[in-house]
């Protein structure tokens, strides 16, 4: 989805300065698949950040080779860069871009250095606000999402200084170890650390060449800061795997391993100590237990998971 929106904005937009509509062709599967909730979701941000009512039709399974850039891009590159070795990302990008034909072919190819998450869980609640209309020809396959009448309050990321709606219940002092007050004033001094650290990740990956897009632009956070918080809590105060961690936040154990490990450095930065509890959790059960006997609500999605 984000080679879409940077092309829109690099060469769509100008390309096309009256346009009102997307039409996009998709094969069934892949990340881009028409069972992804993920990739529907980034469609519907990018329908509300353009304007423009995005159309997706699939291809049915098994058709990939019907795509027209199969046939028309992918088969040149592929004997523009037929023996030579591709020893590095810049080989591979510069022989992309070096691909043209003598009908007027010009490829232009650029390596993308950002940084994706994996384990992105689109929750029931926001697809349910997605803009989406299905065709009444095979709606699965074909549909098309609206820039206007889109539920920002259920579709869009929560703030990132704020944990999401359903993981609010574990920002319980007796969960924490803090205070309202002082988990507010915790958060704001990693929000700034993070920030900085952030902006010089990205420095880097740019070559320190001025920035394009505007500071928090961009692919919407998995977790927000205060949900990486909330996990690095859980782990080392009271002890709670990994694993149970990442089937309570609705994402995959790699990614709650990174996100802990970022928060620790920022923790370390801010020379702030997360002390041990007197409790320790080996499961979602414990966890709930634990919360019940200190009078916590819990959602009831979560009562269930336990």
């Amino acid at each position: 989805m984000e080679s879409i929106r940077r092309w829109w904005k690099a060469a769509g937009s100008s390309d096309y300065p009256a346009a009102r509509r997307l039409l996009i062709t998709a094969d069934a599967g892949g990340s881009n698949g028409y069972r992804t909730r993920a990739w529907k979701a980034e469609l519907a941000a990018l329908a509300a950040e353009t304007g423009l009512e995005v159309t997706v039709c699939h291809f049915p399974p098994g058709t990939s080779k019907w795509n027209k850039v199969e046939h028309r891009l992918f088969s040149h590159i592929t004997m523009n860069w037929r023996g030579r070795p591709l020893a590095s990302h810049e080989v591979i990008v510069q022989t992309i871009a070096a691909t043209t034909t003598r009908t007027g072919l010009r490829v232009h190819a650029e390596l993308d250095t950002s940084a994706y998450d994996t384990g992105i869980k689109i929750s029931d609640r926001q697809m349910e606000a997605l803009p989406l209309t299905r065709h009444d020809r095979h709606g699965d396959w074909n549909y098309t999402l609206r820039p206007e009448d889109y539920d920002r309050a259920a579709g869009t990321p929560d703030p990132f200084d704020r944990p999401s709606p359903d993981l609010a219940w574990l920002c319980h002092p007796a969960l924490t170890g803090l205070p309202a007050q002082d988990w507010d004033a915790l958060i704001a001094t990693l929000m700034n650390l993070h920030d900085q650290q952030r902006e010089i990740s990205l420095g880097r990956r740019r070559g320190h060449r001025p920035r394009l897009t505007a500071p928090g632009t961009g692919r919407r956070p998995v977790l927000t800061l205060a949900d990486r918080l909330l996990a690095t809590v859980l782990h080392q105060r009271l002890s709670l795997p990994q694993v149970a961690i990442a089937a309570l936040f609705g994402v995959r154990p790699e990614t709650i391993n990174k996100r802990i490990r970022d928060i620790r450095q920022l923790i370390d930065q801010a020379e702030y100590a997360i002390e041990p509890g007197s409790h320790r959790l080996n499961s979602l059960d414990d966890l709930c237990r634990f919360a019940v006997a200190a009078a916590i609500v819990i959602p009831s999605e979560i009562k269930a998971a336990c």
